[in-house]
């Protein structure tokens, strides 16, 4: 069942999943075609009039939909793309979720992702105290973080390490719906970038089964799940009510580690002397009973002298 709710419910491929989920979203309206009469069976455009749109064939269109052609060229991807009036993001999802089509007969099993940090990563997270920074890998599981880059994440300490995924987090923790000013917000952006994984890594074992999960045990997953979207931010402000430091707004930053297996780094900006600088200050200080007293850098790597 899990299976089937990851997969949309429906056969095909992720291509072909992607394509009916952004067709159902277009009007009529929105392209300049009239509605028709009659009542529509469908939601958003129906297949022959975005086949028309595109420039395609009905028959070419339905094989793609059901995963039955999987070798569209670059020059019908962007008509398809431009039909469905698609923003960058979901125009260059499509484009990979067509490349990986085109190769997925040839496709090596998903590799297990590296939960390990360099050393010149875990100095960098030590250096930029107090502002909060945490390392993520590629389904957004915390693998390396300063105090803060912790404990901004209100109660995620509680949880042991390997449950410490920032989407398990936002979704099933109860204390992640009032720390976020946008709650929806924030929870759109993680499903986000899942999406954009699943399109081009479907069975990668670290995916499915955290998508499998938070399908079980979160309504609000499985909603957004279904709506194939796959804009991310890198940048921008937050707000969070935190029960240690109070209301506070923080810019972020993210930034991809090349050479580092999708690792990115999450760090948190503010101007020296500001209020919000002084809130990083008390977070990164703070001493909290949840917390247990290690040393200021919580990675896979064994502390010096402890051994492997």
């Amino acid at each position: 069942m899990a299976r089937e709710q990851r997969n949309g419910g429906t056969g095909g491929s992720e291509l072909g999943r992607f394509l009916r989920a952004r067709r159902a979203r277009v009007t009529p309206a929105d392209v300049g075609l009239p509605e028709g009469p009659g009542l529509r069976r469908t939601p958003g455009l129906r297949r022959e009039e975005l086949a028309t749109l595109a420039g395609v064939s009905i028959d070419y269109y339905t094989r793609l939909e059901r995963g039955r052609e999987t070798n569209p060229s670059p020059s019908v991807v962007d008509a398809l793309a431009a039909a469905l009036l698609l923003d960058g993001d979901e125009r260059e999802h499509l484009r990979d979720l067509a490349a990986h089509a085109a190769r997925s007969g040839a496709c090596e099993p998903a590799t297990a992702p590296s939960r390990v940090v360099a050393r010149g990563v875990e100095l960098l997270l030590e250096s930029m105290r107090p502002h909060p920074a945490h390392v993520v890998d590629r389904t957004m599981q915390l693998i390396a973080w300063n105090p803060g880059g912790l404990r901004l994440m209100a109660g995620l300490a509680d949880w042991p390490p390997a449950r410490r995924n920032i989407v398990r987090y936002v979704f099933l923790h109860p204390a992640a719906r009032t720390l976020f000013e946008d709650w929806e917000y924030q929870i759109r952006g993680c499903v986000a970038r899942l999406r954009t994984l699943a399109g081009i890594e479907p069975d990668a074992p670290d995916l499915t089964d955290l998508v499998d999960e938070l399908l079980l045990k979160s309504r609000d997953f499985a909603r957004l799940w279904e709506q194939y979207d796959v804009r991310g931010n890198t940048t921008g402000r937050k707000t969070f009510h935190h029960p240690g430091i109070g209301d506070v707004t923080f810019g972020y930053q993210v930034m991809e580690l090349e050479g580092a297996g999708g690792h990115r780094l999450v760090a948190y900006h503010a101007e020296p002397g500001s209020p919000e600088y002084e809130a990083m200050r008390l977070l990164d200080a703070a001493t909290d009973d949840e917390l247990p007293a290690r040393a200021p850098l919580r990675t896979g790597r064994p502390a010096p002298g402890q051994g492997t």
